[in-house]
């Protein structure tokens, strides 16, 4: 056997479109197809040339804002240690609720001791909240953050803001930790935030619960509209569990409590 039969027959285009899914599979945000063509190095025909393939074969989706993972992709259905896997499973959900309540749908995870803003998916007729503060340093103050905070264990919630300072973001934000403490005590599987991260806008949020992550699904909308009523929640929890199912949960621990409406 000479040397050229003993090499493997290797095909570029393969090796090409396996980097393209390599790359959206480890990114934390959705990729658009000028950053992959940046990343490879391939020429821009080639690179919308093998997108559109891996769409049409469902490894890759198109989002308004890049490429994330197809249903296809091989890990997809089995595991979410990748953070284009999660992602990817957050931002169909989002997409639904943003759908469903015509409302910008946000998703936020406790990690390593802190809040980090996963997603978002921006309604047309009602944008995002400008987020001038970053959630690190807001979450008592935010839908987003609060619930996540309710969440948490009374060891964990204390260490959190123990070393979080309450700021006075508008005149409605709750600055005292015993009343935040207190508010928090009393949820029922929903928060909710009026103005006291940005006047002029209401947020719900209620629990993502699966294996090794707490997270938060939320709304925005702006106060004038926002009619917080049992259906619109009811309508946020099942997107909750049903996202919770999605990252791994087990039906009794995505929660089926009905909601509490004093506000």
């Amino acid at each position: 056997m000479n040397a050229a039969e003993a090499e493997p027959t290797l095909i570029g285009s393969v090796q090409r479109a396996l980097r393209l899914v390599d790359i959206v599979a480890n990114s934390p945000r959705p990729l658009p197809a000028k950053m992959l063509i940046a990343a490879t190095g391939l020429t821009a025909g080639t690179t919308y040339n093998l997108v559109r393939t891996l769409i049409h074969e469902g490894y890759l989706a198109s989002e308004p804002d890049g490429l994330v993972l197809g249903a296809r992709f091989p890990s997809f259905q089995q595991q979410i240690d990748s953070r284009g896997v999660f992602l990817a499973r957050v931002r169909g959900a989002l997409r639904d609720v943003t759908e469903e309540l015509g409302a910008t749908a946000y998703l936020s995870r406790f990690d390593d001791g802190e809040m980090h803003l996963v997603d978002i998916v921006d309604a047309v007729q009602n944008p995002r909240v400008e987020l001038w503060v970053g959630l690190q340093s807001s979450a008592h103050a935010t839908a987003l953050g609060k619930q996540i905070l309710a969440e948490l264990s009374d060891e964990h919630r204390l260490d959190y803001l123990s070393r979080h300072r309450l700021e006075e973001l508008t005149p409605r934000t709750i600055s005292d930790r015993k009343t935040l403490l207190t508010q928090l005590d009393r949820s029922r599987g929903w928060v909710l935030d009026q103005e006291e991260y940005a006047i002029g806008a209401t947020c719900v949020a209620v629990p993502v619960i699966a294996p090794n992550i707490t997270a938060s699904l939320a709304i925005s909308l702006p106060t004038d509209q926002a009619v917080v009523d049992r259906a619109m929640v009811t309508s946020l929890q099942s997107a909750a569990r049903r996202l919770s199912l999605r990252l791994g949960a087990d039906t009794w621990d995505t929660g089926s409590s009905k909601p509490d409406f004093t506000i």
